[in-house]
């Protein structure tokens, strides 16, 4: 193992604090040494099995406790919701850590007030289950349900009933919590309040695409009739794009198409130093199906619904879509294990990444957790929890092959020349038949200028040697690549950069690829990006594009 148990318990020693970290045979398990760990207390089924069932009930019981809660009550539903507003992190490599402690202490909560003391979060695996899981429309396990409407009917009424409460918590923070705010942009109360009702003072306008809040009519936009995904996020969720993000060796690379997580920053609050970038998976399917489920395209431009922004967690789904994220850092992790391959970061790094202060989490009896570490939550045995069966859990590539047939073009990526906003470049013959052949899948590294925090698109479809009138495609589409996908708008507060870099597996179906292969020469392609969706008026500005083997 390239990160030894020494380096891993001095580190996790010196992040956490001896009384508040597990270091028994379990954190010798996570790194794959030491005696085997006893089976885990609690177990996180599917939700479309009879057991995933039973637990969505306790967890319906759950969160009707939570409503009922008084707000002054830090597990109050809303209230556990703005710890997320105000903590959390996405685009960089804290993304996996800082949920796992969040949803693990929300199971916590729920298996208190629920009365079940078996309670454990089930996982919503929307590759297998491409639909919002039975039982998810029905009574408060939607936030449309009228459960809600007292607290979310309006905006005015979500204010009143709140917004007091909170400006109260927040002035109450101590130093360091105010301080990590303050990266956030949010330096003041108001300043935060501005990204729950849209309002940005600096330029004088509401945006109403951009707010937090949700009322409760529009809080989810699938419904009992309409369960599916849209074919965008089918994609998103796919075996290949999944695989593909599964099959990366290093916790943490440059390239995107080599590494696991998004990229390394000064800080869980902060955008990477480098520009914003996301992981596969951290893009398709975390972006993308969070912003499907608050209905962006189907409802440009906003407001949206909770799932598209910070306030997410208001939703129910929210906590089984990210189980299931985690579900996959834990298959990654087995994969990596499996193969004698360091499941964290190394070196220097290791302690900047397990070192990180989380400051804001709740426990089970509704009191702060107090300073916490990255490090803590590497873990999943900090919540004593494992995972039932799901997909991918057998998944590999052969990954030798991949390596004998590769050679040292392996290593190297084939950039692109920019011309008006077009792209392109020309991939090697061998390049094309290993991606065909499943041998080594390519991936192209796409950065784009974001729009402005006055403009409303998320979404962006990357087309592939399509006509140069067409700026809109459909499900079958051979010109259709992916869709990159922002989550949350964009946070003036935050310094946000507007340069960012998406990794997208290319599809089989590409017709570039098939002709090339046909012919047994390189494929020439000239990639674009536009709009997806009815704002495809709005033009992208294109920075750079590369095409290289994934892993």
């Amino acid at each position: 193992m390239h990160y030894t148990r020494r380096e891993f318990l001095t580190t996790a020693a010196s992040a956490a604090g001896a009384a508040m970290l597990p270091l028994g045979p379990a954190l010798a398990a996570a790194t794959g040494s030491g005696p085997a760990a006893a089976p885990a207390r609690y177990r996180r089924y599917d939700v479309a099995s009879a057991e995933g069932q039973k637990m969505l009930a306790s967890y319906a019981r759950g969160i009707q406790a939570m409503l009922e809660l008084p707000v002054e009550d830090p597990r109050n539903w809303f209230r556990y919701a703005f710890v997320h507003f105000f903590d959390c992190p996405h685009g960089n490599w804290w993304f996996y850590v800082w949920h796992r402690g969040y949803i693990g202490y929300f199971e916590q909560i729920v298996r208190e007030l629920s009365g079940d003391p078996d309670f454990a979060l089930p996982y919503w695996d929307w590759t297998r289950h491409p639909r919002l899981p039975a039982g998810m429309f029905e009574g408060v396990l939607s936030p449309t349900d009228r459960a809600y409407a007292p607290f979310t009917g309006n905006l005015k009424r979500f204010t009143d009933f709140i917004q007091p409460t909170m400006r109260r918590y927040f002035e109450s923070l101590d130093g360091e919590q105010r301080a990590q705010l303050k990266l956030r942009g949010y330096a003041t109360f108001d300043d935060a309040w501005c990204d729950v009702n849209g309002y940005y003072a600096a330029k004088q306008t509401g945006l109403t695409g951009n707010q937090a809040f949700a009322v409760t009519c529009a809080a989810r936009y699938p419904s009992a009739d309409n369960p599916g995904l849209d074919w965008r996020s089918r994609f998103a969720v796919s075996p290949l794009v999944v695989g593909v993000g599964l099959l990366p060796t290093k916790f943490q690379a440059d390239s995107m198409a080599e590494s696991f997580t998004s990229p390394i920053a000064p800080s869980h609050l902060v955008q990477p130093a480098s520009g914003q970038k996301f992981s596969i998976l951290e893009n398709y399917p975390h972006n993308k199906v969070h912003n499907y489920l608050g209905g962006v395209h189907a409802i440009d431009p906003g407001p949206y619904g909770n799932m598209t922004n910070f306030l997410s967690p208001v939703d129910p789904i929210f906590f089984l879509h990210h189980a299931n994220m985690d579900r996959l850092w834990e298959v990654w992790t087995r994969r990596q294990r499996a193969h004698d391959r360091p499941i964290l970061p190394e070196g220097k790094e290791a302690a900047q990444f397990m070192d990180e202060p989380f400051r804001f989490y709740i426990d089970a009896a509704g009191k702060p957790v107090g300073p916490s570490t990255a490090g803590q939550y590497v873990d999943p045995r900090r919540f004593d929890y494992d995972y039932g069966p799901g997909g991918y859990e057998g998944f590999s590539f052969d990954l030798g092959r991949n390596q004998r047939r590769l050679g040292a073009s392996a290593d190297a990526a084939v950039q692109a020349r920019l011309s008006a906003g077009v792209a392109t470049l020309a991939v090697p013959a061998a390049l094309v038949e290993n991606h065909l052949d499943d041998a080594a899948p390519l991936v192209a590294e796409i950065t784009i200028e974001r729009p402005d925090e006055l403009a409303l698109t998320r979404e962006f479809d990357v087309l592939v040697n399509a006509p140069a009138d067409m700026t809109e495609v459909g499900p079958d589409s051979p010109y259709y690549a992916g869709t990159l996908a922002y989550f949350g708008p964009t946070m003036p507060g935050m310094k946000m950069s507007h340069n960012t870099t998406f990794a997208v597996p290319l599809p089989k179906t590409l017709r570039a690829l098939t002709q090339a292969a046909s012919a047994n020469s390189a494929a020439q392609l000239n990639i674009r990006v536009v709009p997806a969706g009815p704002l495809a008026a709005e033009p992208v500005r294109v920075n750079a594009v590369s095409v290289r083997p994934a892993g």
